[in-house]
């Protein structure tokens, strides 16, 4: 079996794992009130932070530990002209989720979500979509078009969102502001269709919001019916920011990159009892 042959095999497996997951009802994944749940930031193919985030979950040895992973494509180019070969990471956690289907799991993002639409993303000058796809073209020739289409089925099965019985709500991004009237959070409690995931459907909205205020994330919390929000998106130097004590954004794709192990068995009582849990990749072996 050559090696586009064994990731598709992964991405298949791993799509059907998604949409089988127990913790899934609607596009939405409910957590139990046991066990812990590592929360990432973006990963954007920082292949040294995934190596460490395996490390450090020890899924094998932790039965009622999980893992979230979101925003797992178009890295960082080292030059202008370098590969994007981010698709190596996305084998890796493919990979994973087929070795602990209940313990690993995915948020749709938008930059997941733009590659399977063909929405144009830029990043660092260039067109990621663009340079992701013509990056497996070049390195696995014919076998592409399956390995594309197998990628693209995998991103296809990723829920939208996560919420805890401790009031938790996690997702890639929160709707911005100036969208908020037109997100439909019934999108939640059905499976997720094509309309959703393009301009204007809520899961499209839901991934590509920024700039979330105070009052937004208190409508949005009565709304949804929980207390804080975890999600990442918007870039973080110092790899992590807290907004109007409510929302906390990682980022896990750098080498300041944080995640945060989440007691699911303990309702926070303030922003800060999450806060203090939030451990940086440097200090993991």
């Amino acid at each position: 079996m050559t090696a586009a042959e064994q990731a598709i095999q992964s991405l298949r497996r791993a799509a059907e794992f998604n949409r089988q997951d127990p913790y899934l009802a609607g596009s939405i994944m409910e957590f139990p009130s046991y066990g812990q749940l590592v929360m990432t930031g973006d990963i954007h193919g920082h292949r040294r932070n995934f190596g460490k985030l395996q490390r450090f979950c020890d899924l094998e040895h932790s039965p009622a530990r999980h893992v979230m992973l979101h925003e797992l494509i178009h890295e960082e180019p080292a030059t202008w002209d370098a590969a994007d070969t981010s698709y190596e990471l996305l084998f890796d956690a493919a990979r994973w989720k087929c070795d602990f289907p209940e313990q690993v799991h995915f948020l749709q993002s938008n930059h997941e979500l733009s590659q399977l639409t063909g929405h144009e993303i830029a990043k660092n000058g260039r067109i990621a979509t663009y340079e992701f796809e013509r990056s497996i073209r070049r390195a696995f020739d014919r076998e592409a078009p399956e390995l594309l289409f197998g990628i693209a089925e995998f991103i296809r099965s990723l829920p939208l969102a996560a919420k805890t019985a401790t009031g938790i709500f996690i997702s890639h991004s929160l709707p911005s502001p100036r969208e908020l009237h037109r997100f439909d959070a019934t999108v939640f409690q059905r499976t997720v269709s094509e309309q959703d995931l393009v301009e204007p459907g809520s899961g499209y909205l839901l991934v590509w919001g920024r700039y979330q205020t105070a009052e937004e994330l208190e409508a949005l919390r009565m709304l949804l019916g929980c207390d804080f929000f975890i999600c990442g998106h918007q870039p973080q130097e110092q790899g992590y920011d807290v907004l109007h004590d409510r929302m906390i954004i990682l980022a896990s794709d750098h080498n300041h990159g944080t995640f945060l192990p989440i007691d699911l068995s303990r309702r926070p009582t303030s922003i800060s009892d999450l806060t203090s849990r939030i451990r940086p990749f440097a200090a993991v072996a």
